[in-house]
């Protein structure tokens, strides 16, 4: 998978950070993730179910509430309301700018706020809910001490997974609030609830009450052995594993062949993060290009002449495959490693071709785990000089360029 960092304007007018986890292959749907009451989008149950999810196809967005994480914007001058709007958002984002949020997944109190705001976004078809609680005030038992002094003077600060937060007594009084029944009986979707029987923050009562409250289609998993933060690497792929095979029901399915976009060849635009980052779309797959830190860009991607030396390499790597099946041999297991280098024409004398200065050097290096015995070693190198991008690398090409606008 990919990780592409992006952000967008929250609740309060503060940017959100994000990260959208891309498939490598064909983007079966669009999710967007809510993390749990004053953690993180790079909490590791997080970040491991958004990975699990973008493996199985699904790409997930997941981002920090105003305040939090790598957001803008104070918490405490945040609240439940805030941070159903900042999901809210979130969801017209992933819409406007990747594709429609068709499934939303909540942990903990980011579990409630999917329940809530999940009516009011047309495209959701399915929502998934991991140890959130039946009632938003359930949050107040993990500062419950501090609750006199907050209605007392306004606010308080309390210390939560060892970190210091500013209460305010309108955060109070915004998760006192019925939120949740009626959200949940007029849920109108496919609602999966994941709930661990020994979870100790949010007891599994909660997960018995929010059923009670849902209409059919509703199902429920038990987390046997796991912890609220689903700490154990095993959990959070059981619960993306788990996600993947119930959302399945649901979503719209794929056409398994013919382009899904319209248009042809590759194409590509700037993803307006950071100096070099650029998105890059090849019929129903979607990948990242960027060049390397120490020019200026994410590394989150290959620059584009590791595309150009990905494409000998994998063109050199088919080509070997199919006169493989050709001649019948069995070859043994083989990498093809390409290197891309600026060399001067007078160093080689052999390519330079009569041009002067410096010229492109693409090194191909062809790996056998085994010897593949005296005859076919012979041939490799010749058969490998076959490969169409290795003919069109060698060749001369032309290239047309058009300039023109979308309307015209």
């Amino acid at each position: 998978m990919q990780s592409l960092k992006v952000t967008f304007p929250g609740s309060s007018g503060d940017q959100l950070a994000a990260r959208l986890e891309l498939p490598l292959g064909q983007i079966r749907s669009y999710a967007v993730f809510a993390h749990c009451f004053t953690c993180s989008k790079d909490l590791f149950a997080s970040r491991r179910i958004a990975s699990e999810l973008a493996m199985r196809g699904i790409a997930v967005l997941r981002f920090d509430f105003t305040g939090l994480g790598a957001s803008g914007g104070e918490f405490a001058n945040s609240n439940f309301s805030s941070n159903v709007e900042d999901l809210r958002r979130a969801a017209q984002y992933l819409a406007e700018h990747f594709g429609p949020a068709e499934l939303l997944v909540g942990h903990s109190l980011g579990g409630a706020a999917v329940l809530v705001v999940a009516a009011d976004l047309p495209d959701v078809r399915a929502v998934v809910t991991i140890g959130a609680p039946a009632a938003t005030e359930h949050v107040i038992h993990s500062f419950r001490a501090h609750v006199p002094v907050i209605e007392k003077r306004g606010e308080a600060e309390v210390e939560l997974a060892g970190r210091h937060f500013t209460i305010r007594r309108q955060f109070l009084e915004d998760v006192r609030r019925p939120h949740l029944e009626a959200k949940i009986h007029d849920l109108g979707r496919p609602l999966l609830v994941l709930h661990a029987p020994g979870d100790e923050i949010v007891g599994i009562e909660n997960a018995k009450r929010i059923l009670a409250a849902a209409r059919h289609p509703k199902s429920f998993i038990s987390l046997d052995g796991a912890d609220h933060l689903l700490t154990r690497h095993e959990d959070a792929a059981f619960v993306a594993e788990v996600v993947s095979a119930w959302y399945g029901r649901y979503f719209p399915k794929r056409p398994s062949a013919g382009p899904v976009v319209n248009h042809d060849g590759v194409l590509v635009r700037a993803s307006r993060e950071g100096r070099f980052q650029q998105v890059v779309e090849a019929g129903r797959h979607r990948l990242l290009a960027d060049e390397p830190e120490s020019y200026g860009g994410l590394d989150s991607g290959p620059s584009p002449y590791d595309f150009v030396s990905a494409a000998l390499g994998t063109c050199t790597s088919m080509t070997l495959q199919l006169y493989a099946e050709r001649k019948g041999w069995q070859l043994p297991p083989y990498t093809v490693e390409v290197r891309h280098a600026k060399v001067h024409a007078d160093d080689c004398a052999s390519c330079a071709d009569g041009r002067s200065g410096k010229i492109d050097q693409f090194e191909r290096r062809i790996t056998f785990e085994a010897d593949p015995g005296p005859a076919v070693t012979e041939k490799i190198a010749e058969i490998a000089g076959k490969c169409p991008v290795h003919r069109t690398l060698e060749a001369r090409s032309h290239i047309v360029t058009k300039v023109e606008t979308s309307n015209s």
